[in-house]
């Protein structure tokens, strides 16, 4: 992996995952120019992650046996099908669909972290696959600031036109960028999907690892989509575009998670990943006393993402160093496991603020972690650092 490939997959990744997240500042937009409720327009969101969970399950494993020098610009040329297609519909039915068919195939990033993994010499992997999951974690941060400030000046239909055209350049460099690959022998695909949890199963270090990062992404999610009616709501009343700012402050902690991997590189990454979820429990004792100052709320926003970021940097890092050529299932377990985790986290934002408003999230987010560093209590002599 040199480091044109590592920046290269790093903007990719970016890219991919952000695709997921162009329509949710826009969906106001999108509702009055195609004539539906703001709560019909808001499924496009929901469609498109569903199609993601789909992709990762249907489409990743596949990066196990087929040649990935071919498909993943494949894949690459078919998202930026559906992206036109969502800039070009003309009902809210086939926007729909496109949106539906962007979050099947936007799955590039997913089938780049594992050959990254692969081809990045072990005392390099941990650093690679920091800047590879930055450069995601970057794309969601970042997708809903670019997307309301294109749509704001040239409509929403044209970040879908921009996405797809460099989804199509992306497509062409990593056509050259990948290397040739050693063919690997064939599988039923039945059988394929199947192994996802058999592959799991034959590492101790694997289920530890991915309950532990399900946990961070739940209250990863959980605490962004709250934060939206914390600072909507007084003292705070802040506009949309203004509570969209908070994403760059968040850009902070990120960036600087993207080193975490080296922890990985130089075997300790298992104690690492202990003091990184007591830096995330800390971070949401630090919410709960911040939640009427913006400065502090802007310090929690930093060391939440910087806490949450390294813990997933190198649990995803632990997974793909276990020996074997199933890296891309493994990760497809990884990554299905966080979006479940995510999707129940964004699910519980409502009721939870509704109940108990700023408090009750905290509180709760802070058990999950709790319940997180738990395992890693228990496992951290034993299964975590397995690497069977």
């Amino acid at each position: 992996m040199t480091r044109t490939r590592t920046i290269t997959f790093a903007i990719a990744a970016g890219l991919a995952v952000g695709n997921l997240y162009w329509a949710q500042p826009l969906i106001e937009e999108i509702a009055g120019s195609l004539e539906v409720s703001s709560a019909v327009a808001a499924s496009l969101v929901t469609v498109t992650q569903i199609g993601y969970a789909l992709g990762i399950f249907l489409i990743v494993p596949l990066g196990d046996v087929l040649n990935r020098k071919r498909m993943i610009p494949l894949i690459l040329g078919m998202s930026a099908f559906a992206l036109i297609g969502a800039a070009v519909a003309p009902t809210f039915s086939l926007l729909l669909a496109a949106l539906g068919g962007v979050g099947l195939t936007t799955v590039s990033a997913q089938l780049l972290t594992p050959l990254a993994s692969e081809l990045a010499a072990p005392e390099q992997r941990g650093r690679v696959l920091g800047t590879i999951a930055s450069g995601a974690l970057i794309g969601i941060l970042l997708s809903r600031t670019i997307s309301g400030a294109v749509a704001e000046y040239v409509g929403w239909r044209a970040i879908y036109v921009l996405a797809a055209i460099l989804t199509v350049a992306l497509a062409v460099v990593l056509s050259f960028l990948i290397p040739r690959l050693e063919k690997r022998p064939a599988t039923n695909y039945f059988r394929l999907l199947g192994s996802v949890f058999t592959t799991v199963a034959q590492h101790r270090a694997a289920a530890p690892t991915i309950l532990i990062s399900a946990a961070v992404f739940s209250v990863f999610s959980l605490f962004w989509t709250s934060l939206t009616y914390l600072l909507s709501a007084p003292p705070f009343s802040f506009t949309v575009g203004q509570i969209g700012l908070f994403g760059l402050a968040g850009l902070v902690g990120a960036v600087a998670a993207r080193r975490a991997g080296m922890f990985h590189d130089r075997g300790w990454s298992v104690p690492v990943s202990g003091v990184t979820l007591g830096l995330l429990a800390v971070s949401f004792v630090g919410a709960w006393l911040a939640q009427s100052s913006v400065i502090a709320l802007i310090v929690v926003v930093i060391v939440l993402d910087l806490a949450a970021q390294a813990t997933l940097v190198l649990g995803q890092t632990r997974l793909l160093s276990l020996p074997g050529q199933n890296r891309s299932r493994l990760n497809t377990a990884f990554v299905v496991s966080n979006f479940l985790g995510g999707a129940i986290g964004s699910a519980l934002a409502g009721p939870l603020w509704a109940t108990g408003g700023w408090t009750t999230i905290t509180g709760t987010a802070l058990g999950i972690v709790v319940v997180a560093l738990l395992v890693w209590v228990l496992t951290r002599r034993g299964a975590l650092i397995d690497q069977n």
